[in-house]
């Protein structure tokens, strides 16, 4: 038995300043940081997790899901273009912690992080399952796009599933609440 921490979309496009921005993001992005951190500055103290990933929107070419005059459910303007600054991880999360990076959405539009593949095309859920992982927490942006997505999909492959709210930033407030009803519905635990 083995948890995961899941990361979901700390990038600098979902940050303040970013072209898609979400308030409250690089908040998200240091206290995910000192999450991972805070264990290493104690003596004797356990990592919280087993195994720690990310995700990453990672956008060549997505079709319509890039647009000029978005509608913000289907299309959005031009964000995590590969090899700008942009799609990097916003500089108050510290990559290092991470076991392995999933990127998603090159062609087409993708929201969890159950769609990505690593450089080595393999997907998350095969990924989790051979490090023996049943148990997730995830975390990051947006809780009403990409992390509701990303639990649910979770908690649809049969990992035991939780959402920890307090590491998350969402788009809007009625649907943040939303999702999180959603998420709960589906069996995902809301911390």
């Amino acid at each position: 038995m083995a948890r995961a921490l899941i990361v979901v979309d700390v990038q600098n496009d979902f940050c303040e300043g970013g072209s898609l921005p979400v308030a409250g993001g690089a908040r998200v992005a240091a206290e995910i940081n000192d999450l991972l951190h805070r264990w290493h500055a104690r003596s004797g103290d356990a990592p919280p997790y087993d195994v720690v990933v990310a995700t990453k929107d990672h956008h060549v070419d997505p079709g319509h899901h890039w647009s000029v005059k978005p509608d913000y459910a289907e299309s959005w303007p031009v964000h995590c273009k590969v090899g700008t600054e942009g799609a990097a991880f916003h500089p108050n999360l510290d990559p290092q912690p991470f076991d392995e990076v999933f990127y998603k959405g090159e062609h087409a539009a993708a929201f969890s992080g159950f769609e990505g593949r690593t450089a080595d095309d393999e997907t998350l859920a095969d990924w989790l399952r051979s490090r023996g992982v049943d148990e997730v927490d995830v975390c990051g942006i947006a809780t009403d796009h990409c992390v509701r997505a990303t639990a649910l999909d979770s908690a649809a492959e049969g990992f035991s599933t939780r959402v920890l709210t307090a590491m998350c930033a969402g788009v809007a407030e009625d649907s943040t609440a939303s999702a999180i009803t959603e998420m709960a519905g589906a069996g995902v635990e809301i911390a």
